[in-house]
């Protein structure tokens, strides 16, 4: 979809309500330029002159990733609202409503999936640091509290495994997991002694193998 566009009208008022519903905007999230004001011709009749004015989306990355998200939840039949709240590159985007289990799925295979996409729509266009360097902003989506509830379980996992290379001396190789929960293995069991954790293979494949020092 077009991100800006060019509208003339009878007046200001009216080329700026039609392109904001063409771009399907308000006011606050455009940028409004006046190309031309309107005026009245001879006798208020002859030579009249058209208003035009330019809007241009502005580039918000976690509104458009709020928009898409809004989408897909209202295709699926859901009613869900969004929080969003931001730490550093990482924001964090909460679907808040009544039966989203639909959108965390088996062992929250969907909902990594929406985080997936989500992702690509946040970083389509990156964001520039003061220095020209790229800034990729990090999404992480949760419904239900189901990130803090399996945080806790693979955490109880991390904990578990380890004992278990402590007592037969043998590695364990966890199941596939994401970037996000491998890191809560690693957290986990980072001070350990005598065990230590590892990632091996590529994603969506990429693994953690505890094993001894």
């Amino acid at each position: 979809m077009n991100n800006s566009i060019e509208i003339t009208a009878r007046s200001v008022e009216e080329a700026l309500k039609k392109a904001l519903q063409k771009l399907n905007l308000t006011e606050d999230e455009a940028e409004i330029e006046i190309m031309e004001e309107s005026s009245k011709g001879f006798l208020g009749i002859l030579g009249g002159k058209m208003a035009k004015v330019k809007v241009t989306a502005k580039l918000d990355p976690l509104l458009s990733t709020k928009k898409f998200l809004t989408e897909v939840t209202g295709k699926m039949g859901l009613v869900a609202e969004i929080n969003s709240s931001c730490d550093g590159e990482y924001a964090k985007m909460e679907f808040i409503g009544e039966n989203l289990g639909i959108l965390i799925g088996r062992r929250g295979d969907t909902l990594d999936a929406l985080q997936y996409l989500a992702n690509l729509v946040a970083n389509k266009q990156n964001q520039l640091t003061p220095n020209n360097e790229s800034k990729r902003m990090r999404i992480i989506l949760d419904a239900e509290g189901y990130r803090q509830r399996r945080e806790e379980t693979l955490i109880r996992l991390a904990q578990k495994m380890a004992d278990r290379v402590k007592k037969t001396g043998r590695k364990v190789v966890l199941e596939p997991m994401n970037p996000q929960e491998r890191r809560i293995i690693h957290t986990a069991l980072q001070d350990e002694e005598t065990v230590q954790t590892i990632s091996e293979g590529t994603e969506p494949f990429r693994r953690i193998i505890i094993k001894e020092r």
